[in-house]
């Protein structure tokens, strides 16, 4: 996902993701967000999270703490994302939705967030589409 920061006009590419509700599980936020944010089935993302640490500014705040990171699998070729379920204010912040390939992601025009993503998809999907057993080799 491709957002614009509404205070400063940073753009950066992300997964899918947000905050947890009251009572929710991470599990149960990934999913629930995968489907606000994409239009995706909720039941694609896998549990056995990847715990990623995480520093970044948005919207004027700085966010400090423990995320967790899913994988979500799908059966065929690319779905078709939706924008369908976005909040009025991820609306007009959502730039545009995009499958990256794995091997792109270190050329995207904006920041990466996570910065360290791929080693994220590395621990998620140990048997990735790594060519020298290394993630971005």
């Amino acid at each position: 996902m491709h957002w614009r920061d509404p205070s400063d006009g940073h753009l950066l590419w992300e997964p899918p993701g947000g905050g947890m509700e009251a009572g929710e599980t991470p599990f149960e936020t990934a999913r629930r967000e995968l489907a606000e944010e994409t239009g995706l089935d909720p039941a694609t993302v896998q549990d056995g999270p990847v715990p990623v640490e995480r520093d970044l500014w948005w919207n004027g705040t700085r966010y400090v703490g423990t995320e967790h990171f899913f994988l979500a699998r799908f059966a065929g070729d690319r779905p078709v994302i939706g924008r369908a379920g976005l909040l009025p204010d991820e609306q007009v912040n959502l730039q545009t939705h995009a499958w990256v390939e794995w091997s792109e992601l270190a050329s995207l025009p904006d920041s990466l967030e996570p910065p360290h993503l791929l080693e994220v998809l590395a621990a998620l999907v140990p048997d990735g589409p790594w060519r020298d057993g290394r993630p971005g080799a």
